[in-house]
């Protein structure tokens, strides 16, 4: 017999770390299961459209090896040797470790952890809200966004654009540093909906051809960190054949004839020399720019994940004011909608309790931290106690062997709270499992459209999870706080929230699924001026004083170049370490969701290196052997793959797997540094110099 679906009358939407935040519908079988999820046709973003890998979500949701009862550990750090033990008891055991922590060094030697592993407002803020009362230690957001924010925002003054749906509306779409059809699918389906609706053309930048640049009526594959000197070589183009917009740039920016000056030795020559391409390909790629004025530059999170980074995006987002195209519908330059949510999350997060005397530990060298460094502990104590949430630091931080080393303390107090056994779980003292979202409600925000979304309980998590909110409610009554916020559900505090900031309340929210918050398209496409107080964008911003979420520049930000340029901080290759290696997500994982379920591991078959085949050539390397790749941090080994989709010199290597997944049981962030890229931190994952040899077949 057919297996026969019905759609649950519900909408939610999915928490997992991506731009697209799609809104989704629910199929369940017959029995009240839940067998697979699809894009709501109904939204004018997601327009029914999903990855893979969310539509066969029941793969997690369902997972045998999932978390089911709390644990605690009972054999050596890192040995998966646990018994299980009663909620009660494990929230106690944590309250008690946080207050003798907090007792010998201090309420700074507790660090609450978390990043996006969902990006619900409520369950994965509320930690802030613990962290704000018990005066814990503070955390910089810098493993993921803040290049790329910075950036943008040097230019513009403020993290928001054009409305993603007017690619529909445009005549060229420039697909910048992110693989789309792996990482935000919706960004290529608009794109394509373009193409055959108008004609449209895709161009697509990136650093090996990717299934999206597949796609693309042009691919420009350059070297990587090198998107800085292709964007001045755009804009000299510009400048030099007449396609600069001078009555706009007279308008809106702060020293077009300065530009225009320095961009003058910005040849396509000097920036075919930088980046690999041919003077041909950026020629046309300038072309197209100049003669299209519906040109829409979306433009990703990869190419800032350089020593680079933040004046590469900050040069991207320039050809669209050196254009014009910001004028036009269908036009301009978008990266992310932040600034379109003006949330009051104060009793989530118990902003009012916040004491900004606090330390702040960067989130990206976790590993300096949990092995002493003075300077990354800011001058304090230790950390000796940590609560751990939504995110997997023993896989995705850089620096592999110091996170590891700073985990394996026996004086470091270590609970996760997880859905199933990642490889920080596998460190921790205590192990809570988690709900996944269709098992408790939450409301999202779209980075990469424009909408506030809601996500309602689907069905009944088995018995033995809890949701984050009810973890941090649970541990703040242990730990004797007050917070109004603690006694609230999670469906009144979508309701304060909404409600204190003007979006009507949860009702409102429910009947819709979703509340469109998308500006007008004057306030879009800064036709009132950008957001400065002398309304004009920086094409020379101060990088000391750009809006940042900490207290200053922590990288080294006195030699960020005044106008946009290549700016070259790379790390540096040498003959032991001549290739450039760049860690890109893979189709079928999401960071490191996704990296257990059965059929994304098959279709990911295990960690390989990308090289190209004259390197391979070069070094007596066949497709299939096993070589290592190294670095002063460390090595790892993985499979050969020769791919000539890559400039020579350049290795890829696709994940997130498990440090399991690899030889050695170490993986590949083994290989990537943790210095806090200009100006204001973050980790350079696509930037780091390392060797090749052979190990065997």
């Amino acid at each position: 017999m057919a297996r026969r679906y019905r759609i649950i009358p519900m909408r939610t939407a999915c928490p997992h770390d991506c731009p697209s935040t799609c809104a989704l519908e629910v199929l369940t079988d017959d029995d009240g299961r839940v067998s697979r999820l699809k894009g709501r046709r109904d939204n004018a973003y997601t327009a029914g459209v999903i990855c893979a890998k969310v539509a066969r979500y029941s793969e997690r949701l369902y997972h045998p090896e999932r978390l089911l009862t709390p644990l605690a550990r009972t054999g050596p750090k890192g040995s998966g040797q646990f018994a299980a033990i009663g909620w009660d008891e494990a929230l106690d055991r944590i309250a008690e470790a946080f207050d003798k922590a907090e007792s010998v060094h201090g309420s700074e030697a507790v660090w609450p952890y978390y990043f996006a592993g969902t990006m619900g407002l409520v369950q994965r803020d509320g930690i802030h809200r613990l962290r704000h009362e018990k005066r814990y230690s503070g955390q910089f957001d810098t493993i993921c966004t803040n290049m790329a924010w910075t950036g943008y925002i040097a230019g513009t003054g403020r993290l928001a654009g054009p409305d993603p749906r007017e690619m529909a509306k445009s005549d060229c779409i420039v697909i910048w540093g992110t693989n789309a059809a792996a990482t935000q699918i919706n960004v290529l389906s608009h794109a394509v909906a373009a193409r055959k609706a108008r004609g449209a053309k895709i161009v697509v930048v990136d650093v090996y051809r990717t299934e999206t640049m597949r796609q693309a009526d042009l691919g420009l594959c350059l070297r990587p960190g090198t998107d800085g000197a292709l964007a001045c070589a755009v804009m000299h183009i510009l400048f030099r054949d007449g396609h600069a917009d001078r009555d706009y740039l007279a308008r809106y920016a702060d020293v077009p004839d300065e530009l225009e000056a320095h961009l003058r030795s910005r040849t396509p020559e000097w920036a075919a020399a930088i980046t690999g391409l041919p003077v041909e390909e950026i020629e046309a790629f300038a072309r197209l720019i100049g003669t299209t004025k519906k040109t829409f530059l979306r433009l990703g999170y990869g190419f800032t994940r350089q020593r680079n980074g933040v004046v590469a995006m900050h040069a991207a987002t320039s050809i669209a004011v050196v254009s014009g195209a910001f004028q036009h519908e269908g036009g301009g330059a978008f990266h992310n909608n932040g600034a379109i949510y003006p949330l009051n999350k104060l009793m989530i997060e118990g902003a009012d309790r916040r004491d900004p005397k606090v330390r702040m530990l960067d989130q990206s060298r976790i590993g300096a931290i949990l092995t002493g460094d003075r300077q990354a502990l800011r001058g304090g104590p230790p950390v000796t106690a940590m609560l751990i949430q939504n995110t997997n630091p023993m896989v995705v931080a850089p620096e592999h062997r110091k996170v590891k080393a700073g985990f394996a303390r026996e004086d470091l107090f270590v609970a996760v709270h997880e859905q199933v056994m990642t490889d920080t779980a596998r460190m921790a003292d205590i192990v809570l499992p988690a709900t996944m979202f269709l098992e408790h409600e939450d409301i999202y925000k779209g980075g990469g459209h424009q909408y506030l979304l809601h996500g309602p309980r689907v069905v009944e998590p088995p018995q033995g999870p809890r949701e984050n909110h009810a973890v941090i409610t649970a541990l703040a009554e242990r730990l004797g706080c007050t917070h109004k916020g603690n006694r609230m559900t999670p469906a009144e505090h979508i309701d304060w929230m909404l409600k204190n900031s003007g979006f009507g309340g949860i009702e409102q929210l429910k009947a819709t699924g979703e509340i469109d918050c998308q500006p007008d398209f004057e306030t879009a496409h800064y036709l009132s001026g950008f957001a400065f107080p002398d309304g004009r964008f920086r094409f020379k911003p101060d990088w000391s004083r750009v809006k940042a979420p900490n207290d200053g520049p922590m990288g080294p930000w006195q030699s960020m170049p005044a106008l946009p340029d290549h700016w070259e901080v790379r790390e540096a290759t040498e003959e032991a370490h001549p290739f450039r290696l760049v860690t890109p997500p893979a189709h079928h994982f999401l960071n490191t969701s996704f990296n257990e379920t059965p059929t994304s591991r098959q279709r990911e078959t295990g960690p390989c290196v990308r090289l190209h085949p004259e390197d391979a050539t070069r070094l007596g390397i066949a497709d299939g052997l096993r070589v290592k790749l190294f670095n002063r941090r460390g090595s790892v080994v993985v499979r050969a793959k020769l791919f000539d989709g890559a400039k020579p010199g350049t290795l890829i290597v696709e994940g997130l797997w498990s440090n399991g997944d690899f030889e050695g049981g170490e993986g590949i962030n083994t290989l990537i540094g943790d210095d806090a890229v200009a100006p204001y931190g973050g980790a350079a994952f696509h930037d780091a110099a390392v060797g090749v040899e052979v190990i065997s077949s």
